[in-house]
């Protein structure tokens, strides 16, 4: 008799204090899990991102305990996966791949069969990620697994149509990517005036048509990028700023987009969360009320009509020219009162990277997919304010002032280290352990090829124990993730939702923020708080 004994075996690996990664055997068991975790919820789960083989399991601890969580999980796993009984959704396919004679040849067959393989496979969207509406397709014909492009292109284009591995998959929008092309479609794969914004959903059912064989699928559709939404001027009668002169790109952001995972879309929000708050409750705005964020200050509006500013974060001169031609200096972290015609303009920080204007009642701004971040990677939000636009500023809002009040954290500057409490894991055990010591012990630095998606750090490389390619998982804000050269890249609040490249740590949630703060030529020295510990589960007995 065959041998049909499952490894329901699993590993619970740090992440930190509020997320578990949850390391099964494969793609089935890790998706049978996502199953039985959806249809037995566990209190205190917040998201849930299923990957090639793991899960990552984001809870609230003040509802539920990691111990109490892991052993809610171990209850549920070993059950047998779902069929999947999501919507059919048919894509029209030109196999007209740049790799398609290449793939042919890999897999030893005719490009004929590969398109006949791929168009008879049965394909499943089991997760998400990489990018907004980028689903990984499973359930694929076994005769097509191939590898990744040993040299992964610069641009692919939107609509392309991959193979990578045992997964199939369509890029949304024009980016980098390694897969190997065997078509496009003119479906939009992503489109934010659609509900929901992403074709394929986690449990889409997913079926390939040959264009050049079926008529009835030369479509006219065209892939539809996340745009983002015009700004739109005020009524006369409403207050408002007008943009003067900025420096670098001021953005619009909020708390976020929690609990868009399954789109494929990550959170962003606010770099700094604590400054982003503590900027609307200086004006008696509610916590996520829109605000702008400004990188390296240089922001320069006039007042039209009255108001109530803030200013939190990075430090600075903020310099306040009244219409009569007098000048005072603004305070840092106090509400400051704006009457018609005032002009405020922001010099460049003196510590930090990041500062927050709020006024009081907050812009008026659509939102776009439930929220007004912008999300720097996805290109995903309103669009950013450039000089000579005019923002509404809504209805004030009914909270009570506060004066002025101190900063969460002091903010860092260039000059000096900054030390990061990080949680070890979730794949510590990748690296040697002298490269664990050296990520430890060294000093970083910040490198200008730094962003909102993450900091570039420069040091001695980190030597890898475990060379294999990992299959792709969720990462997370703090995340610090380590590619091929060895430099720890540590993810911002604009980072991607998975990943192919282990995390060695991420920083703890208590330095998040500081985290958003760091500037270019900065150091870094992590500090561990919490060993890496990982959990192993046996499986349960068929």
């Amino acid at each position: 008799m065959p041998n049909t004994t499952r490894d329901t075996s699993m590993r619970i690996l740090p992440v930190r204090g509020d997320c578990i990664l949850v390391e099964l055997a494969d793609l089935g068991e890790a998706l049978a899990l996502f199953d039985a975790l959806k249809t037995s919820p566990i209190e205190g789960i917040t998201e849930i991102i299923p990957a090639a083989r793991t899960l990552l399991v984001s809870f609230d601890p003040y509802t539920v305990s990691d111990e109490a969580l892991v052993d809610a999980i171990t209850a549920l796993a070993g059950g047998e996966r779902k069929a999947a009984s999501g919507a059919l959704v048919e894509i029209p396919v030109r196999y007209n791949g740049e790799d398609l004679a290449e793939v042919a040849g890999i897999l030893g067959m005719s490009a004929a069969d590969v398109i006949r393989l791929h168009g008879e496979s049965d394909y499943v969207a089991a997760f998400t990620g990489f990018a907004p509406g980028f689903a990984y397709l499973s359930g694929g014909d076994p005769r097509l697994a191939v590898p990744r492009r040993k040299s992964p292109r610069t641009q692919v284009p939107a609509g392309a149509v991959g193979l990578a591995g045992e997964f199939s998959g369509i890029y949304p929008k024009t980016s980098p990517g390694g897969w190997q092309l065997i078509g496009t479609t003119p479906l939009a794969m992503f489109d934010i005036d659609r509900t929901p914004a992403s074709l394929l959903q986690p449990g889409s059912r997913i079926k390939f048509r040959d264009m050049a064989k079926d008529a009835a699928y030369e479509i006219k559709a065209s892939v539809k990028a996340a745009a983002a939404k015009a700004i739109v001027s005020p009524e006369a009668d409403t207050a408002s700023i007008e943009i003067l002169s900025i420096g670098l790109p001021i953005l619009f952001q909020d708390l976020g987009r929690a609990g868009q995972a399954g789109q494929g879309i990550s959170v962003s929000g606010a770099a700094d969360r604590a400054s982003f708050k503590a900027a609307n409750r200086l004006v008696g705005n509610p916590a996520n009320t829109t605000a702008l964020e400004i990188t390296l200050g240089g922001l320069s509006f006039r007042m039209r009509g009255q108001s109530v500013m803030a200013l939190t974060g990075a430090t600075m001169q903020i310099s306040i020219t009244g219409a009569d031609g007098s000048k005072i200096s603004g305070l840092h972290h106090t509400a400051i009162a704006l009457d018609d015609g005032d002009v405020v303009s922001l010099g460049t920080p003196e510590s930090g990277m990041r500062s927050y204007l709020a006024l009081r009642g907050g812009f008026d701004i659509a939102p776009v997919l439930a929220s007004t971040a912008t999300d720097t990677l996805a290109q995903i939000g309103p669009a950013a304010p450039v000089a000579g636009d005019v923002i509404g500023v809504q209805a004030a809002a009914t909270g009570s002032l506060v004066a002025a009040e101190e900063p969460a954290f002091a903010m860092p500057s260039a000059t000096e280290t900054i030390v990061l409490d990080v949680v070890m894991g979730p794949r510590t055990d990748w690296f040697s352990n002298s490269a664990v010591e050296s990520f430890l012990t060294q000093e970083w630095s910040v490198t200008p090829q730094s962003s909102r998606v993450g900091i570039r750090l420069s040091g001695d490389a980190l030597e890898r124990s475990n060379h294999s390619e990992l299959p792709s998982e969720a990462t997370v804000r703090g995340a610090l993730q380590v590619p091929a050269s060895g430099q720890p890249v540590l993810f911002l609040a604009d980072h991607p939702l998975t990943g192919g490249y282990p995390v060695i740590a991420n920083v703890a949630g208590h330095h998040l923020d500081l985290a958003g703060q760091i500037p270019v030529g900065a150091k870094i020295r992590f500090n561990a708080v919490s060993r890496f510990a990982p959990r192993f589960i046996p499986g349960k007995c068929p």
